[in-house]
């Protein structure tokens, strides 16, 4: 009798093939999502900064008790407040205002340089930075890191 299919053992092996595949790319797929993931907090935090900047040489004066009239307007600061919160604040003579708080995605930590506060100085005075500013962004359990440069002049690179 001839009878055609797979034995038991053919099927296990093609089975282990599958798995080495499968772990291998999920593997790598975790990693690429890991890498990604760093990028975007790196991009977000980027954005920030301009933002922060873009408010400060529109002189863009934010509504309350600390910024209302008599009191002026003398920048936006960003501000790193601990390994895994960051916040824009509005600088006005009579104190801060936050406009924004922002906190890092697990697993995922922000160290403030030399400077911190970063002032960016209202309308093209520019910042409180001599040199440049480096803002380092860590991801645990990874070698992924990323580095944000702001320069003296407000360029943020």
């Amino acid at each position: 009798m001839n009878e055609k299919g797979y034995t038991l053992l053919e099927i296990l092996v093609a089975l282990t093939i599958v798995g080495i595949i499968f772990s291998i790319g999920y593997v790598g797929f975790r990693s690429f999502s890991q890498r990604q993931e760093m990028q975007a907090v790196a991009r977000n935090i980027r954005g920030d900064l301009r933002l922060a900047q873009g408010q400060a040489l529109a002189g863009k004066k934010p509504s309350g008790a600390n910024c209302d009239s008599p009191a002026t307007l003398d920048g936006f600061n960003f501000s790193v407040d601990s390994a895994t919160t960051y916040s824009i604040n509005a600088v006005c003579s009579g104190g801060l205002i936050e406009t924004k708080s922002v906190s890092m995605p697990s697993g995922i930590t922000i160290a403030a340089g030399a400077v911190n506060p970063i002032v960016f100085k209202i309308i093209g005075n520019g910042t409180n930075i001599t040199g440049q500013v480096v803002i380092n962004i860590t991801q645990t359990g990874t070698t992924n890191t990323a580095s944000i440069t702001v320069t003296e002049g407000g360029e943020i690179q």
